[in-house]
């Protein structure tokens, strides 16, 4: 019998949590260390490895991604035995996606061949911006020099290079932002992550907007204008929108992400990592230790790195498939969601937003319109309201 995550299939999450420093707008589980002990860090990935396997067993394992944190700084030989490890653990597919983050400061030539070597094959690099002053309120450590110096040694190791730019920046314009977003595009990507620069609380920028010190932050009329400009100006390009804030070439799509936007299975491992995984026919969501020494203590204490697990009903997967399914351009499968649960919709609600063209339903795909993406939170909201 087929159960629910095969529709999407079966992935691996490696969170490396340390950083050069810490940006102002981030609220990732990232650290900055003195000295990073790679070998003991490589030594408990490889126990949690083993560790998965044994309770999923030999499924297949269609993508590995090395997110953070930054990823690459990591030494390349840890980055081999990981694979290596992962390799021993399940039978890969023969395409496997195997992505890394990596920041532009901390790129060299050599250690880059040296994660291709170790099977790496895609690479996800956070430029953040092509203006070296906004770079500097951003908190990065590189200029836009050593981007592009560094997206040059990506594209001659790697076949698939990405790379995530942040927009709604200070005192910046719309056409800023699209004269920007055409220089990205020049420069032989296939594909983009494309983000509103958001508050968020608990970090820098969110305790300087608090303080009512951090200016310069464009009107919500700007920042919405700059969202439909970026949708127009990467069409255009050939690189329409497949997800909220992802933009590819047909077939440079991550499809790790995809695995999470179709609700597949995935394991998490490292301090902060998610994971959604199926066992014995019964969902669970996992989650493990934030702080880096907990987490590395509890995975050699215990022989596990999860400080949680818990059962996901049949209910709360079909709300979660909901809500993930409609970021993507492709939208859910409908069939699929009555299996996990029937009544998952409000029906009046689901016919509202059906006549006023928010979403649409293609045969049995139910997918948000271009007119209806820019309201999807307030569209999740009414499709999953009990009045």
């Amino acid at each position: 019998m087929t159960e629910d995550w095969q529709n999407a299939g079966f992935g691996l999450y490696v969170h490396w949590p340390f950083c050069q420093s810490l940006c102002p707008y981030c609220d990732f589980n990232s650290y900055v260390a003195a000295s990073i002990d790679q070998r003991q860090w490589e030594e408990a990935y490889v126990r949690e490895i083993k560790r998965l396997a044994a309770e999923t067993g030999p499924r297949v394992l269609s993508t590995v991604f090395f997110g953070g944190g930054t990823p690459s700084l990591m030494a390349p030989e840890t980055v081999h035995a990981i694979l290596d490890a992962v390799r021993t653990a399940w039978p890969m597919a023969n395409d496997a996606e195997i992505t890394l983050e990596a920041n532009p400061g901390s790129v060299e030539a050599g250690r880059f061949r040296g994660y291709r070597e170790a099977g790496v094959n895609r690479v996800s690099m956070g430029v953040q911006a092509l203006n070296d002053e906004d770079l500097k309120r951003l908190g990065r450590l590189h200029g836009v020099a050593e981007a592009r110096a560094a997206f040059d040694v990506a594209r001659s190791t790697f076949d698939r290079v990405s790379f995530d730019l942040i927009y709604a920046r200070q005192h910046q314009t719309v056409d800023q932002w699209a004269a920007e977003l055409r220089e990205a595009l020049s420069m032989a990507i296939d594909h983009l992550s494309l983000y509103q620069l958001t508050i968020e609380q608990g970090t820098a920028f969110g305790d300087r907007y608090d303080a009512g010190r951090l200016r310069g932050l464009p009107p919500e009329d700007d920042a919405a204008e700059m969202y439909e400009r970026t949708q127009e100006i990467c069409a255009a390009a050939g690189m329409p929108a497949y997800e909220i804030s992802n933009h590819a070439r047909p077939g440079a799509e991550s499809r790790h992400n995809l695995l999470y936007w179709r609700y597949g299975d995935y394991a998490g491992i490292g301090p902060g990592a998610h994971g959604r995984l199926t066992l014995n026919g019964r969902r669970f969501a996992t989650e493990t230790h934030l702080q880096p020494g907990k987490w590395l203590d509890a995975q050699r204490s215990t022989g596990s790195g999860e400080s949680l697990r818990e059962e996901i009903s049949p209910a709360d997967q079909a709300v979660e498939y909901l809500l993930m399914g409609l970021r993507i351009s492709e939208g859910i499968s409908l069939e699929r969601l009555h299996a996990l649960d029937p009544n998952a919709l409000n029906i009046n609600k689901y016919n509202d937003l059906i006549y006023s063209g928010l979403i649409e339903a293609a045969g049995r795909q139910l997918r948000v319109t271009g007119k209806g993406r820019p309201l999807l939170n307030a569209i999740l909201r009414e499709l999953l309201s009990e009045d």
